[in-house]
């Protein structure tokens, strides 16, 4: 029985059960009493309690995460740190790791890769504005909620990238797939490391497998610092040239010639967005054609007798450097000295994080030939670490039950954990269940009959997204194959829980498919989805807006228009103007000291562009606004409990940055009007209409 379970912490925190388990610390669900909601606590391991560098990165988390407020990150509500006890209380994200996404889904849409990215370069945005580098950006510490958006979690191994050195320690951390080639090399790491790291999760998300893979961490590390990853266009032809592009952009070796920062970055994620047929100009391809490479191996074989001619240095478990100086006459003994420290370096830093994390546990595996196993057999032993899925076909060469086919085929190289798909014989005379999801009653009595199946129960289950008295689902599930005797039980909506009406914060839908926006949107409980068509040349069927805007709340009842492209123009496109709007929030605490939450509210032209709930502890919100660019358009920016209130006019042009200063205010009412040619001046208006 773990020690924590069933206990409640500091009186508040009720422990109900493992969530999640690292090196350092265990993740727990838990329930605050004090504040009504469901947290993640993660604790740090006893046995690490008295170890300075552990205790010094668990500090480094939350200190990170308190100085971020981003919704692509995960917050934190809380931090203990007693000598027999420290812990840090963090929102609770219901969702999937990007990881398993992949691991389930293969490689995903080139348009769903964009909208995750996008995010992932927001929330890194965020952090690197704040100097927080991440240096473990994978898809393992990406959440994907049910309703697309994602979470950027697991700040452990952060630092403030300019105030701590070097160390052995820190050239250890961050998984051997996704570090850069200084991370692996012991170097100096700051924001473009991140960017490295995004590089290769997108050529994941594209490719369905990471760029490097081999036999052992020490030889991925190595392939980090000389190979090339195999093209995206050679396994996907149908990915953007320009967004092959992004990613080798992102994953050059040398730190200086990627992205310069993750607003770069997003920035040309965005032109692909709008244009898929965008192509970039990027010094790693030669004659400005985006078909040639230039070698980074052959970079770096001609760079070695420099390297050999300037100080190495040897990283070291210290706050300082340590520098040995080599006679340049003896390149020879120089050069292996230099690849044998590096492999010495390499193998110290993954066997590290191996005895830390735990991570490299899973690895490349050669899969077995499973055809003419039986399938129960396969799926009772413990000797396979796959996910298998099951799919029927019918025969009567085969008995029943066993294994005919398999996907991916005997030999290829997986990795664990990975889904596999068994295809299993079943007897000629077996049915296939019907799909009678949303059917009623009488409907769905007829369809099992004209199969066959006679056998069926049907019971009652609440739905917030069938209508009372529809077939919700079956069990076994719809084309399960089973015997006619077998007995169907065929679960009816008896509509939602509660007949209250309960508010729902809209999803960020742009960038999706129409079938991936309605699927979400219907995740979330909205009913009332309406898909309208404009002239865009982006994809067709791609959404390129939303009403009411993401963020905003809304009821399952209300109306979601959700703007599609047609994928070509037939009338003169109208200018937009895009407008970043960034509010300096204040620093306000109650009567405990706690901050309070206030509600920040943006209009344009009267109408409400977005509602959502922020902390005044001194950070900025940032809003991202696009405009009609043909008008002046009013955009009001208030904080409603504190009441401060301060009004911009937006001339039509094509960008622009508009700041809001509230930082100075107190919970006095508060009102000021400007715009962008004014000063803004605060005035009290305690009791003033």
């Amino acid at each position: 029985m773990d020690n924590y379970v069933g206990k409640r912490l500091d009186g508040r925190y009720e422990i109900q059960e493992i969530v999640g388990v690292g090196g350092m610390s265990v993740v727990y669900k838990a329930y605050d009493n004090v504040d009504d909601r469901v947290v993640a606590v993660k604790i740090l391991k006893d046995e690490f309690l008295t170890n300075d560098d552990f205790v010094r990165r668990f500090k480094n988390e939350s200190k990170a995460i308190a100085l971020l407020s981003h919704p692509n990150i995960v917050k934190v509500y809380d931090v203990s740190f007693g000598e027999k006890l420290q812990y840090i209380v963090m929102e609770y994200v219901d969702g999937i790791t990007l990881k398993e996404y992949i691991q389930k889904q293969g490689a995903i849409t080139w348009n769903d890769a964009l909208f995750f990215t996008t995010q992932i370069l927001k929330a890194l945005q965020h952090a690197h504005d704040k100097g927080i580098v991440h240096r473990d950006i994978k898809p393992q510490n990406i959440i994907l909620l049910p309703n697309g958006n994602i979470k950027v979690a697991d700040f452990g191994i952060a630092r403030f990238s300019r105030s701590e050195t070097r160390t052995l320690t820190d050239t250890a951390i961050g998984s051997v797939h996704y570090i850069s080639p200084e991370q692996a090399k012991g170097e100096f790491t700051d924001e473009k490391a991140d960017i490295y790291s995004v590089g290769v999760v997108l050529y994941e998300m594209l490719a369905g497998k990471v760029p490097f893979e081999a036999e052992s961490a020490v030889s991925v590390a190595l392939m980090q610092l000389q190979n090339n990853a195999k093209r995206l266009t050679e396994i996907n032809p149908d990915i953007p040239l320009g967004l092959e592009q992004i990613c080798i952009h992102a994953m050059q070796k040398d730190p200086k010639d990627r992205y310069q920062s993750a607003t770069e970055m997003l920035l040309d994620v965005e032109e692909v967005m709008n244009n898929p047929k965008t192509v970039f100009d990027y010094s790693c391809f030669v004659d400005k054609s985006p078909t040639k490479y230039i070698s980074n191996t052959d970079k770096i074989t001609a760079e070695t007798p420099v390297i050999n001619e300037k100080p190495i240095e040897k990283a070291v478990d210290s706050d300082e450097d340590e520098v040995e100086y080599y006679d340049p006459d003896h390149k020879k003994k120089v050069i292996s000295a230099v690849l044998i420290g590096i492999i010495i370096l390499v193998t110290a830093a993954v066997l590290l994080v191996m005895a830390i994390t735990g991570s490299f546990k899973t690895s490349t595996n050669t899969l077995d030939n499973f055809v003419g196993f039986s399938y129960d057999e396969l799926i009772s032993s413990n000797k396979y670490d796959y996910e298998f899925v099951l799919e029927q076909k019918k025969t009567d060469e085969v008995e029943p039950g066993i294994v005919v086919d398999q996907s991916p085929e005997a030999g290829s190289k997986v990795i664990s954990g990975s889904q596999v798909k068994l295809v299993v014989s079943a007897s000629m005379d077996d049915i296939n269940v019907p799909n009678i999801y949303n059917l009623n009653d009488e409907k769905a009595k007829k369809a099992l009959a004209n199969e066959g199946l006679t056998n069926y129960k049907f019971t009652t289950i609440s739905s917030e997204t069938v209508e009372e008295g529809l077939v919700v689902y079956t069990e076994p599930k719809a084309g399960t194959v089973v015997s006619s005797d077998t007995q169907i039980v065929v679960f009816v909506s008896s509509g939602p829980t509660t007949k209250e009406v309960v508010n729902i914060e809209v999803p960020d839908v742009t960038g999706l498919k129409q079938e991936g926006a309605r699927a979400f949107l219907e995740k979330m409980g909205f009913k009332n989805v309406n898909f309208v068509t404009q002239d865009d040349l982006r994809p067709k069927g791609v959404v390129i807006s939303q009403s009411p805007a993401a963020g905003s709340s809304a009821t399952a009842d209300d109306k979601i228009k959700v703007v599609i492209s047609s994928g070509e123009t037939t009338t003169t496109t109208k200018p937009t103007s895009k407008v970043s709007l960034s509010v300096s929030l204040p620093k306000i605490v109650d009567e405990s000291g706690e901050y309070i939450t206030d509600t920040l509210e943006v209009t344009i032209d009267g109408e409400t562009y977005l509602n959502q709930a922020v902390t005044l502890n001194g950070t900025n919100a940032s809003v991202s606004i696009t405009l009609d660019g043909e008008n002046e358009a009013n955009v009001k920016v208030s904080l409603t409990d504190i009441g401060a209130l301060e009004t911009k006019t937006v001339s039509p042009k094509k960008s622009m940055n508009l700041k809001v200063d509230f930082s100075g205010f107190s919970n006095e009412k508060t009102t000021i009007s400007s715009n962008d040619s004014q000063t803004v001046q605060a005035s009290n208006v305690n009791g003033a209409q």
